[in-house]
């Protein structure tokens, strides 16, 4: 073999080795980087995982509160619809007993205005058994319209107090 031929043999063999160096300098960076690719992702697994139970967490307390919320809302909304319901009924027994003369609708006169003009006598009579301070009837028609506005002023004062526990409720 000739001095060139070993020479350009050398070279070969130089440069075989040199891809070899190279090919197997990549393949330990390969290894090692996917080993920290595989521990970066199973470190962002954990994290996602305790991410998501937290937030489940969190949901069902909401869920929760939300609940007891609603429940409490509807036992308010039962106390406020029997509360009506009671002063409706009680409403419209009163009428009833104005309309059938069982009840009769009174007013208390002052006795010493002197403007007003009513002759009813100041001590009571014989014939009475009212003992009290002098008082005059109102006719059962008026009778029935101030019934219906204490109706009203009633349904009105029920409603605010039902406004007013809704409002404590949820504040």
């Amino acid at each position: 073999m000739t001095p060139v031929q070993k020479l350009v043999g050398l070279v070969v063999l130089i440069l075989v080795l040199m891809a070899t160096a190279a090919g197997v300098t990549w393949q330990v960076q390969d290894w090692r980087m996917g080993k920290k690719l595989a521990e970066q992702a199973g470190l962002h697994k954990d994290d996602l995982a305790a991410i998501s139970n937290a937030a489940a967490a969190q949901v069902r307390a909401e869920q929760g509160k939300r609940l007891a919320m609603e429940k409490t809302v509807a036992e308010a909304d039962q106390q406020h619809t029997r509360e009506l319901s009671d002063a409706q009924r009680n409403q419209a027994a009163l009428r009833d007993r104005l309309a059938t003369a069982d009840v009769r609708l009174s007013v208390l006169l002052d006795a010493t205005d002197s403007a007003s003009g009513c002759n009813v006598p100041a001590t009571p009579g014989a014939v009475g058994v009212v003992h009290a301070a002098r008082r005059a009837q109102l006719d059962p028609a008026h009778a029935q319209r101030i019934i219906a506005i204490t109706d009203d002023g009633d349904n009105a004062v029920i409603a605010l107090r039902a406004c007013q526990a809704y409002v404590r409720e949820v504040n």
